[in-house]
């Protein structure tokens, strides 16, 4: 049943990782279409978040596979 759960947990990781990589690049993206300066901050300011998620997230992974290739 480990195993199971294993993979279960690295699927979810895994989309978890591909939405704040996502989000990150589309927040990054409107940030520089914006007209209002304003806004085209905060939503700089989201894709930074964004990107710390998907760092820890992907940090969180190495560290628990050992990270022995």
């Amino acid at each position: 049943m480990k195993v199971l759960t294993d993979t279960r947990l690295l699927c979810a990781m895994e989309r978890l990782l591909e939405g704040e990589s996502l989000a990150a690049k589309k927040a990054r993206v409107y940030s520089k279409s914006l007209l209002d300066p304003a806004l085209a901050g905060v939503m700089e300011r989201l894709a930074a978040r964004h990107a710390a998620r998907f760092s820890r997230l992907y940090a969180f992974l190495e560290a628990k596979g050992g990270g022995d290739e």
